[in-house]
C-alpha cells in the first residue's frame, strides 16, 4: 500500500512492518500507541524504524493512518491515573 510519511512516498505491507520490528523491544507507552504480533508499540517508534527517519520529521496521525490501513490496531493515548494520597476531607 502507497501511504505518504513525512511527505515522502512508502511502498508498505503489513508482512515488511511486522518483520521490521522483530526483535525490537517496545519503547514504554506514552502516547499513541499500536500492537503489532504480541507487543504494543508507540506509533513514533515504529514511524521511525519502518520510514527511517527522525521522529521529528512526522507526526503520530500520520503513522497512525498508515497502520491502521495496513490493518493493525491502534490505541489512542493512555489516560494518566493520578493517585492522590490519603487526604481527609476539608468537612472533618
Amino acid at each position: 500500500m502507497r501511504c505518504v510519511i513525512a511527505r515522502f512516498p512508502f511502498d508498505l505491507t503489513k508482512t515488511e512492518v511486522e518483520q521490521s520490528m522483530e526483535g525490537i523491544k517496545p519503547e514504554p507507552v506514552t502516547g499513541v500507541s499500536v500492537t503489532i504480533g504480541r507487543r504494543t508499540y508507540p506509533v513514533m517508534q515504529v514511524g521511525e524504524v519502518i520510514t527511517r527517519q527522525d521522529r521529528r520529521d512526522f507526526t503520530a496521525g500520520e503513522v497512525r493512518r498508515a497502520l491502521t490501513r495496513l490493518g493493525f490496531t491502534c490505541h489512542d493515548a493512555p489516560i494518566p491515573v493520578h493517585v492522590q494520597p490519603d487526604v481527609p476531607p476539608a468537612w472533618d
